[in-house]
């Protein structure tokens, strides 16, 4: 495992969302602090705020992404969709590492949303939910764009 999996799962086994867990491991690569961390990525927990959409741990994934190598110029359309391969490139790794980006199906759920109150944390929680370890692969993938790109950066190339 990698440092920021590491991390990431740490923080989900505190309480942390799976989306807190992910964006806020990250805290390092970001220059954010961890509160705002934490708060920006908030909502994103459960599939996003238990609707059981996309996973939350990709969602920090991408908010993490986005913030290291995004873009910010509207009229950069080259940026754009370069970063939208990216975005799509880790998505894809995470779906054919876990069967699917969405919650519900990475959970085996059949209801689409759930109700706003919480699961209590305990160790058969745990037991019966991948969220630690979908956490860890998120990190992961985060962590083996970050070497290659550093990698490539380090030949000569900046990385984006």
């Amino acid at each position: 495992m990698s440092k920021h999996s590491e991390k990431a799962k740490s923080l989900f086994h505190e309480g942390y969302n799976c989306a807190q867990a992910v964006f806020a491991a990250f805290c390092d690569e970001t220059g954010l602090d961890f509160e705002t961390a934490l708060r920006l990525s908030s909502s994103f927990g459960g599939g996003m705020g238990r609707l059981r959409e996309v996973c939350g741990a990709v969602s920090g994934m991408l908010m993490a992404a986005g913030m290291i190598f995004g873009y910010s110029d509207p009229k950069d359309k080259a940026a754009k969709a370069e970063h939208y391969a990216l975005v799509q490139a880790l998505a894809k790794r995470f779906e054919v590492e876990n069967g699917s980006i969405i919650c519900r199906e990475l959970l085996g759920l059949s209801v689409k949303k759930e109700s706003p109150a919480l699961e209590e944390r305990t160790e058969s929680y745990y037991k019966k939910r991948p969220c630690a370890d979908l956490v860890a692969c998120a990190a992961e993938i985060l962590d083996d764009y970050l070497e290659s790109s550093h990698t490539v950066a380090g030949k000569g190339q900046e990385a984006r």
